[in-house]
């Protein structure tokens, strides 16, 4: 019996995980929304910390998600929807969904930009229906540490991305895939 409750709750994670992950259509309403919420988050960034600041002058464009709902038990998922804006304006809608199996219980919210800093990120961003963190361009995930040491002559990889506003606890080691893709407007 013991065996049997197990792979049934391995099935029934996996459903709640791939439900989590399907993409919804989204409203104009939703993407008022979410373009308001990126908006705040992306201004919030911009005034607290100073390596995000001089990255906004150079980058080409900005993805803003403002919040990922990541959860897992053994088997995890991943999803947020986000914001792409150039010169200040909001130019795309995309989400990023993602898929783990490992060591690794809990769940957590949090939520990332991204700096894409020429035009090879955007053209990776664009092509293929978007493109898997990992695979294509080079991305940097800045820490306090680093932010420091950022000036317009050390800048010099694809995207460059914050992580914030992380709540929840998720702890494990695992396999991780992500993708980002374009939703239709």
């Amino acid at each position: 019996m013991p065996k049997t409750f197990a792979r049934f709750f391995q099935w029934f994670l996996l459903a709640v995980i791939a439900a989590l992950l399907t993409p919804v259509t989204a409203s104009a309403a939703d993407h008022t929304a979410l373009e308001r919420d990126a908006r705040n988050i992306y201004q919030k960034l911009l005034a607290r910390v100073p390596a995000a600041k001089a990255l906004s002058r150079n980058a080409l464009a900005v993805l803003v998600f403002p919040e990922i709902t990541k959860a897992g038990l053994v088997v995890g998922g991943q999803y947020g929807d986000g914001v792409l804006f150039k010169d200040g304006q909001a130019v795309g809608y995309y989400n990023t969904t993602g898929a783990s199996y490992g060591l690794q219980a809990g769940a957590q919210k949090y939520g990332y930009v991204m700096f894409l800093m020429n035009e090879n990120s955007l053209e990776a961003l664009n092509r293929n229906d978007g493109f898997e963190v990992g695979v294509g361009p080079s991305i940097v995930v800045v820490d306090e540490g680093m932010g420091r040491s950022l000036t317009t002559k050390t800048i010099n990889k694809d995207i460059y991305a914050f992580i914030f506003n992380q709540k929840g606890l998720m702890a494990g080691l695992g396999l991780q895939g992500n993708k980002i893709t374009r939703l239709n407007d």
